[in-house]
């Protein structure tokens, strides 16, 4: 079974522009949130099933823009759905990467956690709450 990349993310130094620019040059809709998810913005790339919450077109994929962080880590980013994190984050260990923390609930999403490959590549692995 493999595990599909589901989500991308992308550091901002200013979200508005950010948003502004990507929904000019290709038309992707945003939604800026709160200060309580960090404020990140959803990017909505293409139309999704409202029943899966997953992109109803085949292979395409969703993501967001997070600020950008002083201690680094500024790169974008790929995120993995995975059947079960805890499972997952063992498989990461295991392969000789490392887990970022312990996993975060985000509200609609599910529980999300960071880490580094083997290559220095920070990815993230998401268990949805919405599966199907």
């Amino acid at each position: 079974v493999m595990d599909p990349v589901v989500h991308f993310e992308m550091p901002a130094e200013d979200r508005k522009r950010m948003s502004a620019f990507y929904a000019k040059a290709f038309g992707w809709k945003t939604q800026q949130l709160g200060a309580d998810v960090g404020d990140y913005v959803l990017v909505t790339t293409t139309e999704c099933d409202p029943k899966t919450g997953r992109p109803a077109t085949p292979g395409a994929i969703n993501g967001g823009f997070f600020p950008k962080r002083p201690e680094g880590g500024n790169c974008p980013s790929l995120v993995v759905a995975v059947e079960d994190i805890r499972a997952s984050m063992k498989k990461v260990a295991a392969s000789g990467g490392k887990v970022l923390g312990e996993p975060v609930e985000i509200p609609g999403a599910g529980l999300f956690v960071a880490f580094i490959d083997t290559e220095g590549n920070r990815l993230s692995m998401l268990e949805p709450s919405m599966k199907g």
